[in-house]
């Protein structure tokens, strides 16, 4: 596997991840319980150096912050490309609660999007398409 740890594309990319991946993590979680995915066209995902390189950026960002992580990469879903990383640390008990709501809110805010009548969600904080808007705008700015 090709290391991409000194690549520009992926210095860049990681350095305009760090805030959004900062931003995942639940309010008074101080800093804990991050995730954060984005789901991209695949010619998209290729154009940006490919998931691998998406994926290493993601992890240069995330040990910026700390993180230990799981990250995923597929092609050709039916959601095209989808990268994501999660912030897989113990975490303090002092923090425990308010990642614990964080979750059940996600969790809930899917389940009305499985259940509701078809059509296009709306876009809400930490949604999978928000997230993309953001990881777009800022890998756009990160390369003007």
């Amino acid at each position: 596997m090709a290391s991409y740890a000194k690549d520009p594309r992926c210095i860049a990319m990681a350095e305009a991840l760090v805030p959004l991946l900062r931003r995942s993590c639940p309010d008074g979680a101080g800093g804990y319980g991050g995730s954060y995915q984005v789901n991209l066209d695949d010619e998209e995902a290729v154009g940006l150096g490919g998931v691998e390189l998406i994926r290493a950026a993601m992890r240069k960002a995330a040990r910026q912050l700390d993180w230990k992580v799981e990250t995923i990469g597929w092609i050709g879903t039916r959601f095209g490309t989808m990268v994501a990383i999660r912030d897989t640390r113990e975490v303090p008990q002092e923090y425990r609660a308010s990642v614990d709501a964080a979750m059940y809110e996600r969790m809930s805010a899917a389940v009305v999007r499985v259940s509701a009548e078809p059509g296009e969600a709306p876009v809400q904080r930490g949604s999978v398409t928000l997230a993309t808007q953001e990881f777009r705008a800022a890998v756009a700015e990160a390369n003007a």
